[in-house]
């Protein structure tokens, strides 16, 4: 890393309750961002009455999954290791890719862009430009100057703006449960065929997932901070934050998607969740609330911002830069750390500008098709020690799910709406065309694997 701690505490095997409390709330500040606010609320406006199943299927793909691949990944030791199991081109490729989206290509100009929106409405009348220029400029100058040191977010995601976050969404949900505004409309047409499959697919849009496989190389960091150095060490306490910080989520996503349905007969035309939230707001609280949300909205981009900036750093930095240990990954240069997270923080602040809906629109393909790989990688990562006996095993269901997934998301871009031979798969119609085709290929891959030749 480019800085460290002036000083190193006394070596542990394990942390205490207050410190692992700290640590998962500091995970929780890094994944909960805009997505994690808006996406429940519209689930439960448009799923109305089948809003159960429906928060069911999202939590599964938006904690579930998260939650396992930070597992998976700390068992792994980190996302290159595990994807390195394919092959050491695919782990760089993918690896990368994830990282870029997750980072400066989509998720990180995304939070200050959000950020903007929700602040938007309460501004003077007029060109919103030159306001978004200069909030941007601030947003980002604050998240970098926070990402210097890595090491010590926990310091600060953990103990002040994480419970600060936690505070303001519980007045609001709080308030919700208590008084609901309304009560659940009928099933919109997004969830009337299966509303949980429906939810599950509408989860991926948390890109949590992806963020989840990243975020290990910061949480291992500030562990080592915390005199936690053995490796099997951190993987316990890592799979213990993410554990912590789901279930904190899980519970906000719950309450969230109650208050949407109970806004089905006061703002049913709501095209957004933050929409939503903010009628809710109004509703409880008058003008207050708008600010409340806002103040909610700021402190969640500003979070995950901080987060994501740090981690993107840290890998290119450890991959490609001075802090590479292997001479020949030098290709990008010997840029410091520093450096890294000030090229990622300023492309991400002109990207920002671009404006939330640009964004929002480029992050349908990526999703669709770094999803199913990934999907297949957390989820084999949990029999690791039986596909590695069959090699064969991981480039042949990684890649099934690569391909069709990268397929789906071409066809989308380019030809959306056309018919084409991936909506003859099972569960093509829920977006879920790669899974029986990938699972066919693994399971014949294992019964063939005794038969092909070894793995070079």
């Amino acid at each position: 890393m480019g800085q460290r701690p002036e000083s190193s505490p006394s070596p542990v095997r394990s942390l205490d309750g207050r410190a692992r409390l700290v640590v998962a709330l500091m995970l929780f500040s890094m994944f909960f961002g805009a997505g994690n606010l808006i996406l429940p609320p519209l689930l439960g406006l448009q799923a109305g009455t089948a809003a159960v199943p429906a928060t069911v299927g999202f939590l599964v793909s938006g904690i579930g999954l998260p939650v396992l691949a930070v597992v998976a990944v700390a068992l792994a030791g980190d996302a290159r290791a595990l994807a390195g199991r394919v092959s050491a081109r695919f782990s760089a490729v993918f690896v990368a890719l994830v990282y870029l989206s997750i980072g400066p290509l989509l998720a990180i100009p995304r939070t200050s862009s959000t950020a903007f929106e929700m602040l938007s409405p309460l501004l003077p009348d007029g060109s919103k430009a030159v306001p978004q220029l200069v909030f941007s400029v601030a947003f980002f100058s604050v998240a970098f100057a926070m990402a210097l040191r890595p090491g010590r977010l926990s310091r600060f995601l953990g103990r002040v703006t994480g419970p600060a976050l936690v505070a303001l969404i519980a007045v609001l949900a709080v308030a919700s449960l208590v008084d609901p505004l309304g009560v659940p409309g009928p099933v919109q047409a997004t969830y009337a065929a299966s509303p949980a499959v429906d939810g599950f697919v509408t989860g991926y849009q948390t890109m949590d997932l992806l963020a989840a496989m990243t975020f290990g190389l910061v949480v291992a960091e500030n562990l080592r901070s915390l005199g936690v150095a053995d490796r099997g060490a951190q993987a316990r306490e890592v799979s213990l934050a993410g554990l912590g910080a789901g279930a904190l989520m899980a519970v906000i996503y719950c309450a969230f998607s109650f208050l949407g349905a109970t806004m089905g007969t006061v703002a049913p035309g709501a095209s957004n969740g933050a929409e939503v939230l903010t009628a809710a707001a109004y509703g409880h609280f008058g003008t207050a609330g708008v600010a409340l949300v806002a103040a909610i909205f700021l402190l969640a981009c500003l979070n995950v911002c901080v987060g994501l900036v740090s981690c993107c750093g840290t890998y290119f930095f450890e991959t490609y830069g001075a802090g590479s240990p292997e001479p020949g990954t030098h290709r990008l240069g010997r840029a410091p750390y520093v450096a890294w997270a000030a090229a990622f923080a300023a492309f991400s602040c002109v990207v920002s500008n671009v404006g939330l809906t640009q964004i929002l629109a480029l992050s349908v393909p990526l999703l669709e098709a770094l999803y199913p790989p990934a999907i297949v990688l957390v989820l084999m990562a949990f029999g690791a020690g039986a596909f590695d006996r069959r090699p064969w095993c991981w480039p042949a269901a990684v890649g099934c799910a690569a391909v069709l997934g990268v397929a789906q998301a071409a066809c989308g871009a380019l030809a959306p709406g056309a018919p084409t031979v991936l909506d003859w798969l099972p569960l093509a119609g829920v977006g879920l065309g790669w899974a029986v085709p990938t699972a066919v290929v693994l399971g014949v891959t294992w019964l063939l694997s005794p038969r092909l030749p070894a793995r070079g």
